[in-house]
This record gives structure tokens, C-alpha cells and sequence, in this order.
């Protein structure tokens, strides 16, 4: 299900023994753009340091309750490896913390979660020799830091980033909320993250090959637009492109 990330944001995360807090932001990789972290703020609970939950344990994200549930207890949450507020997550803290939950790394493989395109959480499916296969370079990024980057189109700006739409199955980032500001009476459009040609991240600034005008042209999106299947094979009509589902298919 597609579900944007302002609306997670907040949500309370309950473990298998007890709320731990809420969860603040995201943290997603700059190659796949699937989120790999959620950043629980845990209020007086774990202070000084970063308190961050892999997708592999999470259970549901529950929109009627407004909770995602987490398939970890308290105790194994407090152990497991430590990383201080004001530090960057390094890939040296990332082989700590997967080796402490025994997980298959996701950096490890050619597919959005290494040897898969979906996440698998069940071990005993699990195949565990994508620990030997090569290494992709990637960086971590910030929801909150990249919300309000600037999109440029192949013929001028676009707009700013107002939010993410996240599939909360596979994690994966599928598209843009751009706020058009001035350039179209601040009208918001979806563009999928697949359209990307580059990023700048020095200059806050997102690169797609799309005119403007196509943009203007396209499905307009609102905060009560329903983002069904239907609503998506209308954009990428639009557009010409093949969807994400496309290659679902192809990878079941």
C-alpha cells in the first residue's frame, strides 16, 4: 500500500512488549531510494542516541490506530548497537547492527534488499550467501533533510519536494510530492523516483527528464487523491512509462 511519509511521521511504534515512541523520520538509501531506517524518538526512553528500526522488523503500519508494530522487544532494542544522535550512520555501525539482528544485509546483492526485490522476513527462506556477493556503494539520506530540495525539469524548475510516497511493502520510495509554488498556482504532481536522472546533493537539487509542460499535463494530485493502481497506471500513461509493477512481476 502507498502511503506518504508525513503521515507515518508520528506514529507511535510498539514493540513486543511496549510503546518505545514514535517514529520521527526516515533514512533511505541514494541509489534504490528504499527507506532502510525509521528514526524512533523514544522521549526520555534511550537519550543521547539514535534509536533506529530496520524495515526487517516491522510488523504492520496500522493507519486506523496510527502505530507500526515492531517485531522486537524492549530489551533487544536497548542491546543492540549504539549510535550517538550526532553521528552519521556508517556502514562500519550498519554490519554491527545487522550482524546483531542476524539479518542479510541489503548492500550486498544487485536487487533493492540484496539478493530480493522484496523484503523477506522470514528466515528460514532466507539465502544467506548474498554475504559473498559484491558490495554497491550508497549513502544514507535524510527524509526531513531532502524534503524541500528543488526539482528541475529538463526546461527550468519545477518546484520543492513537499513529501514522499512510500510503498510499505517493499519500502520503496515511488514517488515525489512536488509543490509547484508560484510556477502553477502551487498545484502538487507525483513523480516517481525511477524518472530520476541525477541528484545534486551539495546544491539541494533533483534532475528529471521531463518537461514542464508534461508536468502541467499530468494527473494533478491532492491531499484527498487516492492513490490506487488506477490512479498510477493514469500517470505513467501520461508520461509513457513503464511502472513499477511491471518489474514486480518479472521478479516474483
Amino acid at each position: 500500500m502507498l502511503s506518504n511519509l508525513k503521515t507515518i511521521k508520528g506514529y507511535k511504534l510498539n514493540s513486543l512488549d511496549g510503546e518505545i515512541g514514535k517514529v520521527k523520520e526516515f533514512y533511505f538509501d541514494d541509489r534504490h531510494w528504499t527507506v532502510r531506517y525509521l528514526v524512533a524518538d523514544t522521549g526520555n526512553w534511550l537519550i543521547g542516541r539514535q534509536v533506529l528500526i530496520s524495515p526487517y522488523a516491522l510488523i504492520a503500519v496500522n493507519r486506523d490506530a496510527q502505530d507500526v508494530e515492531i517485531d522486537l522487544t524492549k530489551k533487544q532494542i536497548e542491546d543492540s548497537p549504539s549510535l550517538k544522535t550526532d553521528k552519521p550512520v556508517s556502514r562500519q555501525f550498519e554490519e554491527k547492527y545487522y550482524g546483531y539482528y542476524r539479518w542479510p544485509t541489503y548492500w550486498r546483492g544487485p536487487n533493492p534488499w540484496g539478493s530480493y526485490a522484496f523484503i523477506i522476513r522470514d528466515r528460514d527462506k532466507w539465502n544467506l550467501s548474498n554475504e559473498d556477493q559484491k558490495e554497491w556503494d550508497h549513502h544514507l539520506r535524510s527524509s526531513l533533510a531532502v524534503n524541500s530540495y528543488h526539482i528541475q525539469a529538463a526546461d527550468g524548475e519545477l518546484g520543492q519536494i513537499d513529501d514522499f510516497v512510500l510503498d510499505d511493502e517493499t519500502w520503496a520510495i515511488r514517488y515525489l510530492i512536488v509543490n509547484t509554488g508560484s510556477w502553477w498556482s502551487g498545484k502538487k504532481v507525483l513523480i516517481s523516483t525511477s524518472w530520476i536522472q541525477r541528484v545534486s546533493w551539495s546544491d539541494s537539487k533533483v534532475f528529471v527528464d521531463l518537461s514542464r509542460e508534461s508536468v502541467k499535463q499530468s494527473p494533478e494530485y491532492t491531499e484527498d487523491s487516492l492513490l490506487t493502481r488506477d490512479y498510477e497506471i493514469g500517470l505513467h500513461q501520461h508520461y509513457n512509462r513503464k511502472g513499477h509493477w511491471y518489474d514486480q512481476l518479472v521478479d516474483v
